[in-house]
């Protein structure tokens, strides 16, 4: 989601602050308002490996609102073996928006569409982990393990659709959590809002990383058809262990590219997201994932450098040095010399790309690449002439049908 975007109204709201007692074995620190402080050494908020078996970000650090902050310690009593691991939970968000607008210059669409808060892949630079702060929960392991879904979603946007002036565009679905995450199975929220959007004949264009998306596939072959839809799939890495390291949670590369070949195979427009490109870390896989989507049938490809907003910035260095210490400060180099100097730059024209011989360098890699494999050749937009506004179930069949 754009950062310009404006946010769904939501029943939740940051909790007032205040300075709660600290659980067995944490300490509370208390700090002025609206300020996060860096820590120079991430082992001082790193979270017990056991605790946080299969999650990605390696600390759970207070969100920037927040009046405290927490620090896991060993108080000689065996404390920390009491606190309990960061199992999944997930609450309801009774939102009363599902339409999110945004006008960013940087993206094709102006809508979209997202059934969850949080997301549990887990993928440590995941740029929608600040959001989490606005609920009073931590962009680290909180938003990978505190969920929460959006039940209303599907009823919520068919009353949007129907709404009186409604103009039809195409609403773009996992461009800030992915809507076929793990709780999906169980929700079924997404494929609730593809039921609306197929009755509606409205056009949707779907990201995700999972292989869960091909149990709808009956709805998105019928989309498709009427040139509906349209699914791009984000591939980081063809290693399997990288990919292990980088979104614990998330499905396997060689599922991704299965799931790739087999929507192209039943004749829905595809695309391979290679989302995010890190610097000495999955970018010497560009030219071998684009290669591999190829074979699978996709038609398009694109790829977005690495963003590291707000508290990303510290999770993605902790992770960094936990995962990679040889490589950490060259890493963060590169991602300075691609923004200016700067560990991000918000400007629009620039965020998604970089700047710098480095990052033109991996613009052109990518672009070449694509060029000698046939990708982005022909983009048809989909179409708006099949939308017809949601008739809600109390108002009159009309007389001429």
């Amino acid at each position: 989601m754009a950062q310009s975007a404006r946010h769904s109204t939501s029943a939740f709201h940051r909790p007032s602050a205040s300075v709660p007692s600290a659980p067995t074995g944490e300490r509370t620190v208390v700090r002025p308002k609206i300020v996060r402080p860096r820590t120079t050494d991430p082992e001082d908020l790193a979270v017990d490996r056991e605790r946080r078996r299969g999650r990605g970000t390696i600390s759970n650090m207070s969100g920037r609102y927040e009046p405290v902050a927490r620090i896991a310690f060993d108080d000689g009593w065996q404390s920390l073996e009491e606190l309990p691991p960061f199992a999944t939970t997930v609450l309801i968000d009774s939102t009363r928006r599902i339409i999110t607008r945004n006008e960013s210059p940087d993206i094709s669409f102006d809508r979209s569409i997202n059934p969850y808060r949080g997301c549990e892949h887990g993928c440590v630079y995941c740029f929608a982990r600040p959001t989490h702060a606005y609920l009073g929960l931590s962009p680290g392991l909180d938003f990978e393990s505190k969920l929460f879904v959006k039940p209303d979603a599907p009823a919520l946007l068919e009353k949007e659709l129907s709404a009186p002036g409604y103009q039809p565009r195409t609403i773009a679905i996992g461009t800030n959590t992915d809507p076929y995450q793990p709780i999906e199975r169980k929700f079924q929220v997404m494929r609730g809002i593809l039921e609306v959007l197929e009755r509606a004949g409205h056009p949707v264009g779907i990201v995700t990383k999972s292989a869960l998306i091909l149990r709808d596939l009956d709805i998105l072959t019928r989309l498709a058809e009427r040139n509906l839809v349209k699914v791009a799939i984000s591939v980081t890495t063809l290693d399997a262990k990288l990919a292990r390291v980088m979104e614990p949670r998330a499905a396997t590369p060689m599922r991704r590219l299965e799931a790739l070949r087999q929507l192209s195979a039943a004749g829905i427009p595809t695309s391979v997201m290679v989302a995010p490109v890190i610097p000495a870390i999955n970018d010497p896989d560009i030219e071998r994932i684009l290669d591999a989507a190829s074979v699978a049938g996709v038609r398009g490809a694109g790829y977005v450098l690495l963003r590291l907003p707000l508290e990303v910035r510290d999770l993605f260095v902790e992770w960094l040095k936990a995962n990679f210490p040889d490589r950490t400060n060259h890493v963060m180099k590169l991602i300075r010399d691609m923004r200016g100097g700067k560990d991000y730059d918000s400007t629009f024209g620039a965020r998604m790309t970089g700047a710098g011989p480095y990052a033109w360098l991996i613009g052109r890699r990518f672009e070449n690449h694509c060029a000698r494999l046939g990708l982005n050749k022909h983009k048809v937009p989909l179409s708006t002439s099949h939308f017809r506004p949601p008739r809600p179930n109390s108002e009159q069949l009309s007389l001429f049908g």
